[in-house]
């Protein structure tokens, strides 16, 4: 029953993330920066999400399992893909560009 609930609940959370990667794309097709903020921030949260999820599945793991899912690995990863989508908010909307100095000269 427990390994049942795992499946499930990971199930789940594939779902999740494919729901959320679906309105990413979508968002993105319309080229709305303010958009694509918004989906990427839904994407964060869905991300959050996963947490309790991946907290119960873990807890219901055997640990005597010859072959044992990696929760730590699980979670130190979505924690690299927040992070990633946060930063890309996060940035600044334009980069900063450089330009060669003026002459301020123009007389010969």
């Amino acid at each position: 029953m427990e390994r049942a609930q795992c499946k499930t609940h990971l199930r789940q959370a594939r779902l999740l993330t494919l729901i959320a990667g679906f309105f990413v794309l979508c968002g993105a097709a319309f080229a709305d920066p303010a958009a694509e903020r918004e989906a990427l921030a839904r994407l964060i949260h869905e991300i959050e999400a996963f947490a309790p999820l991946i907290a119960t599945a873990g807890s219901q793991a055997s640990p005597d399992a010859r072959i044992r899912f990696r929760y730590d690995w699980l979670r130190q990863d979505l924690e690299r893909i927040r992070a990633g989508i946060q930063e890309h908010i996060d940035a600044p909307r334009t980069e900063p560009r450089t330009f060669p100095p003026l002459r301020g000269d123009y007389r010969q």
